[in-house]
Formats: structure tokens, C-alpha cells, sequence
């Protein structure tokens, strides 16, 4: 059976509490896509914003940010883009309200390492209220942060969860599209 059409049975989704999803990640990155923790079914397939019905890959493409829409199989073509993909907390659950404040805020001390390593030109992490949690902000913008993270522009993008009503299709589209432009800008000041 090809990996792309592998659906895993709900024993493999539920058995998936605390495993990880590998990073999509390297050196020289345009953007640097950081999710909130992989729900279980991304813990199953070991693919990052894998359940069905995630808003996450057609508002990358709605967004213009991939050439076409991509299937969590693909998430190694976004290396080819410049993109990566990384979470702040590594263990799967079945929601992020299972983390405490305490394990977002070492997930950010764990992410702005990778940042140092890494050196994408913007951070853009998924998650309004793990944002808050993560990096002590009570009341962020959306979109790009006044600080930065390792000398990186930190971003802020809402949870593309199907579950978030406050930010439908569209609206999270054109948000992303806001970041691909910013990516696009030249410098290191965009």
C-alpha cells in the first residue's frame, strides 16, 4: 500500500499518545512553519497536520506559499521551497489544551535553539493561545511580532485546526498569503 494512501485504525491513532513527528528542517530556510504539538493521527502517520479535515496544507497553497496542494506525505517537497516545519512540544496528544504553560515554554527555549541552528529568516508559529502560553505574551498581533526569536521575524498565524471557527478558510489564506509576501521581501528586515 503506497504511504500516501495510508489511513491508520483508531488502536494506531489512540496508541500514537507521546510519540513524535520528525522534523522538516534545515539549514538556510525562508520560513520556518512551527505547529502547536502533532494531534495522534499526525503521531500514527508520523507526518505533521496529517488528520483529515486540518486546514493546514490547502492554506499553504490557497496562500501561494506551495506551487500546489500537498498532502502531509509530500512535507519533504517544502524543503525544495525553502519551508520547514517543526512543533513546539514533540509528543502527540489528542488536543493542545493536554500541555501545560510549563511544557510550551521549554518547547519555546527548545525552538529558539533550533532557530540559532538553523537560521531561517522568519519563524511563523500556528497557535494564538500556545503562543501566549509559550512566549508570555497576553495579547499578540497577528501576523508579525515586534521581538524576534534567535534573530529570526517571529510570526503569528491562527491554529489551522478545523476546530477554529474564528478563522475560516479565506481568512487563514489570506494570512498565510501575508507571510509568503513577507518571505518574499528582500533582507533580513521584511
Amino acid at each position: 500500500m503506497a504511504e500516501a494512501s495510508w489511513k491508520p485504525t483508531k488502536a494506531q491513532v489512540l496508541a500514537a499518545y507521546g510519540a513524535s513527528v520528525p522534523d522538516v528542517i534545515g539549514p538556510g530556510l525562508r520560513i520556518l512553519l512551527v505547529g502547536i504539538n502533532p494531534g495522534l493521527y499526525s503521531g500514527a502517520v508520523k507526518h505533521h497536520f496529517a488528520r483529515p479535515g486540518n486546514r493546514f496544507w490547502p492554506a499553504l497553497y490557497a496562500g501561494g506559499l506551495t506551487p500546489r496542494l500537498f498532502s502531509p506525505f509530500d512535507e519533504p517537497e517544502l524543503l525544495h521551497l525553502g519551508i520547514g516545519i517543526t512543533n513546539l512540544v514533540r509528543r502527540a496528544t489528542a488536543g493542545s489544551a493536554e500541555l501545560s504553560e510549563a511544557e510550551l515554554r521549554r518547547g519555546a527555549e527548545t525552538l529558539e535553539r533550533k532557530v540559532r541552528r538553523y537560521g531561517p529568516r522568519i519563524v511563523a508559529v500556528f497557535g494564538v493561545e500556545a503562543y501566549r502560553a509559550a512566549f508570555s505574551r497576553p495579547r499578540p498581533p497577528m501576523g508579525r511580532q515586534p521581538e524576534r526569536i534567535a534573530g529570526s521575524i517571529l510570526w503569528l498565524l491562527p491554529n489551522p485546526s478545523g476546530l477554529n471557527a474564528h478563522y475560516q478558510p479565506a481568512a487563514l489564506a489570506r494570512l498565510v498569503g501575508e507571510l509568503r509576501r513577507a518571505a518574499a521581501a528582500p533582507g533580513r528586515t521584511a
